[in-house]
């Protein structure tokens, strides 16, 4: 069924945690409803909101990092590409502070 994509153990804690997100965040709203709240963002925006332009941000650092991790190689006189794992703790505190302060 997954054949398809490369499936990495990166690769996975990065759906995975998407995946718990989208329970976790579910489940707040059910147990207390959000109201909207301006930020950093140039609009109000609800939980939802800020998870949705998150997720949309973090997908962005991880697709910018595999792009340019080969030149990174080249430019930094690396031994191997750089590991996947800096993009994802790139996005992820992205993630946060997008949630947090946006």
């Amino acid at each position: 069924m997954f054949e398809w994509m490369a499936w990495t153990t990166p690769v996975a804690v990065f759906f995975s945690c998407i995946a718990l997100m989208l329970v976790g965040m579910t489940v707040w709203e059910i147990k207390s409803p959000t109201t909207l709240r301006k930020g950093f963002l140039p609009m109000e925006t609800t939980r939802g909101d800020r998870l949705f332009i998150g997720l949309l941000s973090a997908a962005y650092v991880n697709l910018a990092f595999v792009g340019i991790s080969g030149r990174l190689t080249e430019w930094l006189s690396l031994e191997a590409e750089p590991s996947i794992w800096i993009s994802f703790v790139l996005s992820m505190a992205l993630l946060g502070l997008v949630m947090r302060k946006g």
